[in-house]
């Protein structure tokens, strides 16, 4: 639910800040009062593009914050919206509510922020999409479409169309894949040869060499040792013959352990306490000199002694070079692309048994999808006459009686040459990414009427009825989202726009609705009305709460600007009184 607005600086808006309770809100006010900025900020929030000829003149920027409660929304939706605070880095005010702000510059500059943080305006769009859906005065226009007129009918289907619906894109996925590389493996078989028999001589090289991961680093390693072999014997074996002595054996070799051991001999023969426990230090210089001694003998041991063993090393790391100048910039990467062209060569299989068991594939998807669609499209006729029945007895209360509603489900013929074509119930049709229908709304505007597309027959404001119509219908089995109409009844009056307002108030008891009206009769329907104003000619708008005798007021000026007359006052208080009645 939007809890709260805050606007600065935007069109004849210089600050102005409203709260909105949950049910039926109204806002009114005098034309070129900045009635549709509201409307405009909402769309800002929902992430639409930022124009900077909407900031105040002579103002910097302009700046838009809302604030919205998802207590009350399910648990599914709230566990996502969790989720996308997540991935931005944005977290919830201390209510639990979330902030979510739009500025854009005079220059035309706009930055957008969720949770306190900022963020692209895509993701502030995708947070705010299920939370709040703008209805402007020229979004009737969008139901003339094809694609939102499906769309509408499969909302309302709700379940069985939704579940078919995403079996049949997921097949559809599949049959598109295997379609195109059936095609692919056909059509360039010659070409595909020649590349798989690349491919394979390639690997086949590599196999040859046999490379091992990290082998090309550990090979400059072993030839760097091997070519400074005799100066590491030399250094090792002196090394040795120092600690040990000569090989001679006799006393007087002069080796650091024989000295160290005479040495400590000497001092355990004296009866000086200072001098003998000065021993054990001794010993412990001998075990370590002895250790040392081991370990250059077995260094030298393990030194090769075979002269061709580097000219093997150098030899090993030309072949690793040469596949390396060719494949990759390392052995790691030509590892990798071993396993990418392995890869590649088994996509590349165009054997007689290779095509007929992709040909049996497509065949197996491409069943399963007809079943699917047809499967959906069932479903859809099903659900398309209770839509216009349901909108139908709508129209009847929004004082077009004599209107009917008619919802057609038409397959959509496959054209010559069409790559998604498929054959369903012994027809070729189109298999589309929704299915293979086309969904067309008629509107019969009289009794006996034809019932022609609804873009050809529908005045503007039979289009906002319509539309008013079918968004009733749509929230009998949806709950929770913002819904804001801006001038939903624009081009009715008189008995219509009572009617608006009942249905808008009956549309407010699951979710929260917000109206830009200059009709009485649907302002009186509200359970809150905010009224956007200037206090003189040259200052900023600002909205404010109606009391209830405010309310008096505001809906007198709206019956043709009565609000100076007892008459008009009255004639308010009536209408206010009889819609408080209708509503319980």
């Amino acid at each position: 639910m939007l809890e709260e607005i805050r606007i600065e600086g935007l069109g004849a808006i210089s600050t102005a800040s409203a709260r909105f309770d949950a049910g039926f809100t109204v806002l009114t006010g005098e034309t070129g009062a900045g009635k549709t900025m509201v409307v405009t900020s909402l769309h800002l929030l929902g992430g639409a593009r930022a124009a900077s000829d909407r900031v105040r003149a002579g103002a910097k920027r302009a700046v838009v914050e809302g604030r919205f409660g998802t207590e009350d929304v399910a648990v599914e939706l709230r566990s996502e919206l969790d989720r996308m605070l997540d991935e931005a880095g944005a977290g919830r005010d201390d209510d639990d509510s979330v902030i979510v702000a739009r500025t854009v510059t005079a220059d035309g500059r706009s930055r957008a922020h969720l949770g306190g943080r900022g963020v692209p305006a895509g993701v502030l769009a995708e947070f705010t999409a299920p939370l709040l859906t703008v209805h402007g005065q020229h979004d009737q226009l969008r139901l003339q479409r094809a694609d939102e007129q499906r769309r509408a009918l499969d909302r309302f289907a709700g379940g069985p169309v939704a579940d078919l619906l995403s079996q049949y894109r997921s097949v559809r996925a599949e049959w598109t894949r295997t379609r195109r590389e059936l095609t692919e493996r056909t059509e360039r078989a010659r070409e595909l040869a020649l590349e798989a028999d690349r491919l394979q001589q390639s690997l086949l090289e590599i196999d040859a060499v046999a490379p091992e991961p990290g082998e090309d680093v550990a090979l400059v390693t072993e030839v760097r040792r091997l070519s400074e072999l005799d100066t590491l014997r030399d250094a090792a074996t002196a090394a040795h013959l120092m600690l040990t002595g000569d090989d001679s054996g006799a006393a007087d070799s002069g080796g650091v352990l024989d000295l160290l051991g005479t040495a400590r001999a000497r001092l355990d023969g004296t009866d000086d306490p200072a001098l003998t426990e000065l021993a054990p230090r001794l010993g412990e210089a001998i075990a370590i000199a002895v250790d040392a001694a081991g370990e250059l003998s077995s260094y030298l041991d393990a030194l090769p002694a075979d002269p061709g063993a580097l000219d093997r090393l150098l030899g090993r790391q030309a072949e690793l070079k040469a596949l390396v100048r060719k494949y990759a910039a390392d052995v790691a990467g030509v590892l990798e692309w071993a396993e990418r062209g392995r890869e590649r060569l088994a996509s590349l299989d165009v054997s007689v048994d290779a095509l007929s068991r992709l040909s049996e594939q497509v065949d197996a998807a491409g069943a399963l999808l007809a079943r699917l669609a047809a499967d959906l499209s069932t479903a859809r006729h099903d659900s398309a006459a209770k839509l216009a029945e349901a909108v139908s007895g709508e129209l009847g209360g929004l004082a077009m009686g004599g209107a009917r509603l008619q919802v057609q489900v038409r397959p959509v013929p496959a054209a010559a040459g069409d790559a998604a074509a498929l054959v369903v119930d012994g027809h070729t049709v189109t298999a589309g990414p929704f299915g293979i229908d086309e969904v067309e709304f008629r509107l019969a505007a009289s009794d006996g009427g034809q019932p022609r597309p609804i873009g050809r027959t529908a005045s503007g404001g039979e289009l906002s009825r319509v539309m008013l119509a079918l968004e009733v219908v749509l929230a009998d089995s949806e709950h929770g989202a913002t819904m804001v109409f801006d001038e939903v009844d624009a081009g009715v009056g008189g008995r219509a726009a009572v009617e608006i307002g009942r249905r808008l108030a009956r549309l407010a008891r699951t979710r929260q609705v917000i109206v830009v009206t200059h009709l009485p009769q649907v302002a009186a329907f509200a359970d809150t009305h905010l009224v956007v104003d200037r206090t003189d000619r040259d200052a900023a708008s600002v909205v404010r709460t109606l009391a209830d005798d405010q309310r008096v007021v505001e809906l007198a000026r709206m019956l043709a600007g009565l609000d100076d007359t007892e008459t008009g006052r009255a004639h308010a208080e009536e209408l206010l009184a009889t819609a408080r009645a209708e509503r319980g």
